[in-house]
């Protein structure tokens, strides 16, 4: 079951090609089948239920100090929800007296 190759559907045994489909909103790969049986590439539809998951929720970073400059610390939840690794740029923002933080 790779994406070049494509993946086997259950309902009718034929290949499924790889395309992108729709998942609460967002693209994402996955797979069609010529008999409209669809398949969700698995590590991005968990991200995207993460992300939605975490919407509504406050989450609390803690701040550290090395030197001189302050270090945000990014809890798990947030850096699986948004695929995030280590070395990795973001981006910031400052609205309306409040941080935006976003990947890059």
């Amino acid at each position: 079951m790779t994406k070049e190759k494509g993946m086997k559907c259950i309902n009718c045994g034929k290949i499924a090609k790889s395309v992108k489909l729709s998942f609460q909103g967002q693209k994402i790969e996955g797979w069609k089948c010529s008999c409209g049986e669809e398949y969700f590439d698995p590590a991005q539809a968990q991200r995207i239920l993460h992300q939605n998951k975490m919407k509504y929720q406050i989450i609390e970073a803690k701040l550290g100090k090395i030197k001189s400059n302050l270090i945000l610390r990014i809890p798990k939840a947030i850096e699986e929800a948004l695929g995030l690794e280590k070395g990795e740029k973001i981006k910031m923002k400052i609205k309306d007296s409040k941080l935006e933080i976003s990947s890059a």
